[in-house]
């Protein structure tokens, strides 16, 4: 069983004095627009850049955010090129190629590594001392392509992971406990995607472990169901709207905060690990704590056999699919 421990990280800017509040966000579909949007209202930066492929795109929407400035905290926010990206703290990507309905996230991963071949490197070239977080999916994945890509510490390229998938498990269980979804502890972890892990024996309501508190008939449902429905979700909501862009905009936002704010704030997001249960060079999500370089620590977990089990195995699916990959 793994024992819990916080081991500190390689995610040490080369340059440990820059800091800035200004932020790009390379792509302005969706998601990249639901991120700016949260940020703008949350006042998340001091400077906020809006590039796409197509420059129209960009300009359209930097204008129609910045005529609502007077509504919200003052700020600078500009449509531009990577070269305007300079000196920013956060780079913010999510361009790709959109996934179609039924569609996995793994099957966008030899379209969008080749954007990333293209653009990650600019991007360091411009912004050197950036942070650089990942949206574009397969999430995981374009994370490991990214890190090395770039060249850069591993912990200051960080991936959206199960940031999400965390936030859906722990809104389904407080619906079913009509409990604040913020008092509700839990934690996926592993691949965005069908491998995920629910972690149940850390679901805590007040230090107080859920399994202990009632059993899953209490809930009206069995565990593996409530695990089965935060993975599949994101299905349900591509075949009604097309896209999922809302959740995704608030939780990288808050993301975003942790960094240019050095909250040093727990989070479940993806990285690049020299080994995961014995699984070589891979990236997925752990617990991790963010502050102003990234990814500082990452918090072991003691998870259950049947858990490291599923946790080793989502390992697995990730490193197999970067074996599918190829050479970077």
């Amino acid at each position: 069983m793994t024992k819990p421990k916080i081991v500190a990280y390689e995610g040490a800017c080369q340059n440990s004095e820059f800091r800035s509040g200004k932020v790009s966000i390379i792509g302005t579909g969706q998601v990249g627009m639901a991120i700016a949007y949260a940020m703008v209202i949350e006042n998340s930066a001091d400077h906020l850049v809006l590039v796409d492929s197509v420059p129209q795109k960009a300009e359209g929407e930097a204008m129609d955010l910045l005529h609502g400035l007077s509504f919200v905290s003052p700020m600078t926010l500009e449509a531009g090129g990577y070269e305007d990206c300079a000196g920013s703290h956060l780079v913010i990507i999510t361009a790709g190629a959109k996934r179609k309905p039924g569609e996995t996230r793994l099957d966008l991963m030899q379209r969008n590594a080749d954007i990333f071949r293209d653009m990650i490197p600019k991007l360091v070239s411009c912004c050197p001392d950036a942070v650089f977080l990942i949206v574009s999916n397969p999430v995981d994945v374009m994370t490991y392509v990214a890190s090395h890509l770039s060249g850069l510490p591993k912990g200051r390229v960080i991936g959206t992971g199960t940031l999400l998938d965390t936030a859906r498990f722990r809104a389904l269980l407080s619906e079913r406990l009509d409990i604040d979804p913020r008092n509700v502890h839990a934690y996926i972890l592993g691949e965005h995607g069908d491998s995920e892990v629910a972690v149940w024996s850390k679901v805590n309501i007040a230090g107080v472990p859920l399994q202990s508190l009632l059993g899953a008939e209490e809930l009206g449902v069995s565990w593996e169901d409530i695990a089965v429905q935060v993975r599949d979700v994101a299905k349900e909501v591509i075949q009604r709207k097309g896209a999922t862009c809302y959740a995704i905009g608030l939780g990288t936002a808050r993301l975003a905060q942790a960094v240019l704010r050095d909250q040093k704030r727990v989070m479940t997001a993806a990285c690049v690990h020299e080994d995961v249960l014995g699984v070589k060079d891979v990236a997925l999500s752990l617990p991790v704590i963010i502050g102003a370089q990234g990814v500082e620590r990452v918090i072991q977990l003691e998870l259950e056999p049947s858990e490291e089990d599923a946790l080793r195995s989502s390992a697995r699916t990730l490193r197999d699919a970067l074996d599918r990959l190829g050479e970077i």
